[in-house]
């Protein structure tokens, strides 16, 4: 399938934004708490381990507006009786990826583009052919500035996004934070064109503007990707930001997740009533102290990109 365009391949939405943490109930407990949404295990999904030597119940799914989010603890995490992940002390937004129709041929032309590719135990994939049918294949991030995610769209049962009619919900009158969707995702680089060459040279994103985070302090293009919108932004130096890009260099950073919300001061009050701490704030505008806010310096906005 493709998009109306010559690429014989459909990026259809965001994949599972991915963040590591030190403990799943400590997880479980802030997307309750503060976000009013309930998490769901893996196990679920996946009771008995596929293969010796693999866990189960190493991640929870949070499904936040157009978003699910994945939590994984990575000492829970083991592949072939290894752990899969170094351990964290303080939790961190990994990565994410996307689901795509046509995989296969999205594979041929990241190879095409020079883009090298690895499988998920990070072996480097080099055949003519994806032959890793269903699962996913990941940009090595030396190439992409992350390690990104491609899945052939599949039914995953916790992700009410591939359910057939599925829209983004109205904002519920409980809903603590006032949640109307995602506004953008900001990831931290220093070369904006190596990003630039994945998400629009070859995966068909377009650039809406170059512009400014004055909250965050960090400014590049914008680009919309099928359901989403990233950031690419290189931080100012002695920013938050810049500090939290020092620790990934030469790679880039998943910084963060900002919201579109009804109203900015719903959202303040019960950011306070949860103990999770104002680092900066506009008129339209609020960025959470991330070591009050699982490890993330979330954005909350009432302006639309």
């Amino acid at each position: 399938m493709n998009d109306g365009t010559d690429r014989p391949f459909h990026v259809r939405m965001l994949y599972h934004p991915r963040i590591h943490v030190p403990s799943l109930d400590q997880a479980e407990d802030f997307f309750a708490r503060v976000f009013g949404r309930p998490s769901t295990n893996f196990s679920v999904v996946m009771p008995e381990p596929p293969a010796p030597g693999h866990s189960v119940g190493y991640s929870t799914f949070t499904s936040v507006s157009d978003v699910l989010i994945d939590s994984l603890e990575p000492k829970r995490y083991l592949t072939g009786g290894t752990q899969r992940y170094p351990d964290v002390e303080v939790p961190h937004l990994e990565t994410t990826g996307w689901y795509v129709d046509g995989v296969k041929e999205l594979y041929r032309e990241l190879r095409a583009e020079g883009l090298r590719l690895v499988d998920s135990h990070d072996s480097v994939v080099d055949g003519e052919e994806w032959p890793g049918g269903p699962s996913p294949f990941h940009t090595l991030p030396d190439d992409a500035g992350l390690r990104y995610a491609f899945f052939e769209m599949f039914p995953f049962p916790l992700d009410p996004r591939v359910r057939e009619g599925w829209t983004v919900p109205e904002v519920a009158e409980d809903d603590p934070l006032g949640i109307q969707h995602a506004s953008h995702h900001t990831v931290l680089t220093s070369r904006p064109e190596r990003a630039l060459r994945l998400t629009v040279n070859v995966l068909g994103g377009e650039v809406v503007r170059t512009g400014r985070d004055e909250l965050r302090g960090v400014e590049g293009p914008f680009v919309r990707l099928a359901d989403t919108v990233f950031h690419f932004a290189a931080p100012d130096p002695g920013s938050p930001a810049a500090a939290d890009a020092a620790a990934h260099v030469p790679q880039d950073t998943y910084h963060a997740i900002t919201w579109k919300v009804v109203d900015l001061e719903r959202t303040a009050k019960h950011l306070d009533a949860e103990g999770v701490r104002i680092a900066h704030r506009s008129r339209t505008a609020l960025v959470t102290d991330p070591a009050t806010s699982l490890g993330v310096p979330w954005g909350f906005t009432t302006d639309s990109i």
